[in-house]
């Protein structure tokens, strides 16, 4: 049966990712309830303006729409067949889309009964500081931000509100975007200090964290771009789960972004997945915060700031492309590309090495896209966009074409795990089961700029994560400590991520590239050592409600009966 979601009552950044649909530029904004029922008239206050996952209609499109200073429209058309996300209501998109989530404290302050906040799940009562341990957060505790550090007390962070914003011809944020602010700003002034806007964020304690996509040159003034401060390209293959998209478009996607079943084809994850109240791959509805309606529609997101020191990755892949080129007996540029692309496990503009695994194969592969595209040739354009997301991990067995350890294939093993997996016969295995169920929805902006023409690791850049999912621990924590930090399941030891793992002096991190075993004459290359490339600045957990709960909460009628 098809999986319908009522998208008025789900929050829009679970299902969207705002970055990637137009809104480039963004602010997240921390406060703190000091006040019950301030806290409540607040988040009532709030609520109108908040953006749901109902269809929009895009002027982008070719569709008008008026500039108004409240981005908020209130306008509804009916359009019916719309051909890129599911239901047929349509708001008309908004310059800046507003979201709100609260962590376990902030909703302890709004006075939610406790017999509703005792069924929330452990990893979330917790708080993402208490659970440093578990994703090798320790050495870094003393370089969070301070809004982070002096989060206790009548300092904690209770609310994130999120303002993702479209931009302007000349790469600014619309304008909105401070209309917006000051109206927030005013919103806790009239609470009377029942709700404070924290600072403390970045080395300037700013009031909120600035976040933007990094921007190039584009023919008519300054472009987004989906690259982060390394230089990578970002945003392919979040999974695909039932109800996030039209039939049209899920079964595109649905492609290497869902579950691989046992006959190689692929189907959507289980909605439970990534939103409470939904059966997940289990088949089961799990236990949540009563009353259902308090819980269904709404997740759970951890939010962390990431700073990637990129003058020391720079260094890295320059000293170990020219170790590559010096034993391969290759260009200086060819060596650093396939060092970058065997960390990662895709070329830098996001091609996966298992569609094109060396540099030749990525130049054919570049060659055959400019000229698809110099042609206008929509088939072909469709094939290869495909590439970057349908493949499996079969025909690679040991790891020679995408390494086991990549970044790539720790963060979606697909098929890696199956027990059948090294096994002659094409016909067995059981597909992506074992991953299923690790699965997240990554969400978020880079922040700050970086000049590489004054290269520094102590300036302000790095990247916000956010990953969105049902199960914090079992979802988000299993990824990041057993995958990331820990390489067992991939047969490397104690070896971590080479890009975002603990590479902690004096141990040398190192990542092994196998050589191919159908060409005995090449060798394996070391990757050693690997300087700590990422480092958290803090971050917390955060629930997510729906439409529905955070009437509830703002009009303080929880009933857990």
């Amino acid at each position: 049966m098809t999986t319908l979601l009522d998208l008025a009552d789900i929050q829009g950044g679970i299902l969207r990712a705002y970055g990637l649909q137009g809104f480039p530029k963004a602010r997240y904004f921390f406060l703190t309830v000091r006040d019950a029922a301030a806290g409540r008239a607040f988040v009532e206050a709030l609520r109108p303006k908040i953006c749901t996952a109902a269809k929009w209609k895009d002027p982008d499109r070719g569709e008008p729409l008026q500039r108004t200073r409240n981005p908020r429209v209130k306008d509804i058309v009916r359009a019916e067949g719309a051909d890129d996300y599911p239901g047929t209501t349509q708001l008309l998109k908004p310059y800046v889309a507003i979201n709100i989530a609260f962590t376990f404290m902030g909703l302890l302050a709004l006075e939610v009964p406790t017999r509703t906040l005792r069924g929330m799940p452990d990893a979330f009562i917790d708080g993402m500081a208490a659970r440093a341990s578990i994703l090798g957060d320790d050495p870094f505790l003393d370089k969070r931000d301070a809004v982070w550090k002096n989060s206790q007390g009548e300092n904690r962070v209770h609310i994130l509100v999120s303002m993702n914003a479209r931009m302007e011809p000349d790469g600014t944020p619309t304008r909105d975007l401070d209309y917006e602010t000051r109206k927030l700003q005013e919103l806790c002034a009239r609470s009377n200090g029942g709700v404070v806007l924290l600072a403390g964020h970045g080395p300037k304690d700013a009031l909120w964290q600035e976040m933007s996509a990094v921007m190039y040159d584009g023919s008519d003034g300054p472009r987004p771009s989906n690259k982060e401060h390394f230089g990578l390209s970002d945003g392919f293959g979040d999974p695909v789960f039932e109800g996030q998209l039209p039939p049209r478009l899920e079964e595109l996607r649905k492609i290497g972004g869902g579950k691989l079943l046992a006959d190689r084809t692929w189907q959507p994850l289980a909605t439970g997945e990534f939103l409470l109240g939904y059966p997940d791959e289990a088949q089961e509805i799990p236990g949540a915060a009563m009353p259902i309606e308090f819980s269904r529609n709404g997740t759970f997101m951890a939010y962390r700031k990431l700073h990637e020191s990129v003058a020391t990755f720079d260094a890295c892949i320059a000293e170990q492309g020219a170790r590559y080129a010096a034993m391969f007996g290759v260009p200086q540029v060819e060596g650093e590309e396939t060092v970058k692309a065997k960390m990662v496990g895709r070329w830098s503009d996001g091609v996966p090495l298992m569609a094109a695994p060396t540099f030749a194969d990525w130049e054919k592969f570049k060659a055959e896209l400019a000229d698809a595209h110099k042609r206008d040739d929509k088939p072909k354009l469709a094939q290869i966009a495909l590439a970057f997301t349908n493949f499996t991990y079969r025909p690679d067995v040991p790891g020679a074409q995408c390494p086991m350890t990549s970044h790539l294939r720790r963060a979606n093993p697909r098929d890696s795990l199956d027990p059948h997996f090294g096994s002659p016969d094409p016909k067995s295995g059981d597909g992506s089961a074992l991953v299923n169920r690790r699965r997240i929805l990554r969400r978020g902006l880079p922040y700050g700029q970086y000049d590489r023409s004054q290269p520094s690791d102590h300036g302000e850049h790095g990247i916000i994560f956010l990953a969105i999912c049902a199960d914090l621990f079992r979802q988000f924590e299993f990824v990041q400590q057993q995958w990331m930090q820990y390489g067992l399941d991939f047969n490397a030891g104690s070896d971590t991520c080479p890009i975002i793992g603990n590479h902690i002096p004096p141990d040398d991190a190192k990542q092994v590239v196998v050589a191919d075993p159908a060409t005995p004459e090449t060798r394996p290359f070391i990757t050693t050592p690997i300087p700590q490339l990422v480092e958290p600045r803090g971050g917390d957990y955060f629930f997510i409600p729906s439409m529905t709960a955070l009437r509830m909460i703002g009009m303080g009628i929880v009933d857990p009966t």
